[in-house]
């Protein structure tokens, strides 16, 4: 996976969020909360808890959201971050698999 770095964005939006942590239910199937962050465009926001109800919703008004994950006090790009539907059921993910389980990459859990 390819990662861009904030001083390789020269200004330019990822996505109107980011993601840079998943806490998961008691099976490990279904994302519980993660943490987003707002994409200013020249900055990543501060994080806040949202729960995954929250970014369903978000999506559902076309607001995008990335994986994205700090190394060096840098924020860098992830993989763009979908809603997949299984048998009626919509899972966040970062591929198009049709799994049955959310998938956002290796993030850290919270």
């Amino acid at each position: 996976m390819a990662f861009v770095t904030q001083e390789d964005r020269k200004m330019a939006k990822w996505a109107d969020y980011g993601i840079s942590a998943v806490r998961y239910d008691s099976n490990d199937e279904y994302i519980d909360q993660v943490k987003v962050h707002k994409d200013n465009g020249d900055s990543i926001g501060a994080g806040e808890t949202w729960s995954r109800k929250e970014v369903l919703s978000k999506m559902d008004d076309s607001k995008t959201f990335v994986t994205i994950l700090k190394n060096d006090d840098k924020w860098k790009k992830g993989e763009d971050v979908h809603i997949i539907t299984v048998e009626g059921r919509r899972f966040l993910r970062t591929d198009a698999n049709k799994k049955s389980k959310d998938n956002l990459e290796n993030l850290p859990r919270f």
